[in-house]
């Protein structure tokens, strides 16, 4: 049995990084999906009715990533990666807060977006861990405050502005990652 040592993990790490491109191929679908979730925000519907679009929306995130990795030729698995598995747990593990969002859709729809953000923003932290990188750690404190900052100041008919706030900061996210990558696979 081979001995684990911080050295071998960071290798696994960094091949990770490499064939993933970060994860850069994510990213990118989703700062298109919560754009068009801006868009269905900005509509005259009723929160209730902009709340159950934008799940709809969300599914769109899949397919537009894929579309991603065939363009910037991004690996989904890395087979015998021992650490590939924990990318995709990482991903799920947003969902097991999901019973948070129907509560808040429920009981106080017009926080519904705000929450949807925050765990999707939160969920990005563990990646800076998983990718080697600093960027996604930022950013999801970037995403997590800035969207409960703008709940709290914006009128709830101005809350299109968080769903844009969260589509900028994965464009931010996304140019640093690709940097991060130059970066590695210069070395």
């Amino acid at each position: 049995m081979e001995t684990i040592t911080q050295t071998n993990i960071d290798a696994l790490r960094l091949e990770l990084s490499l064939k993933a491109k970060n994860g850069l191929n994510f990213i990118l679908a989703a700062s298109l999906v919560w754009l068009l979730i801006s868009v269905i925000w900005m509509q005259p519907f009723a929160i209730r009715q902009q709340s159950i679009y934008t799940f709809f929306a969300g599914g769109l995130m899949l397919p537009l990533a894929w579309l991603f990795s065939k363009v910037l030729k991004t690996s989904w698995t890395i087979p015998n990666n021992p650490l590939d598995p924990l990318g995709m747990w990482l991903n799920v593990a947003q969902l097991a807060y999901f019973p948070i969002l129907l509560f808040i859709f429920s009981k106080h729809p017009e926080y519904f977006l705000m929450v949807y953000v925050v765990i999707t923003g939160a969920h990005f932290l563990p990646y800076a861990w998983f990718y080697h990188t600093r960027a996604y750690a930022v950013m999801a404190f970037v995403i997590s405050f800035g969207a409960l900052w703008l709940q709290l100041w914006l009128p709830v008919t101005e809350l299109y502005w968080i769903p844009l706030l969260m589509s900028g900061a994965l464009l931010i996210l996304a140019a640093w990652l690709a940097v991060d990558y130059r970066t590695k696979s210069a070395l």
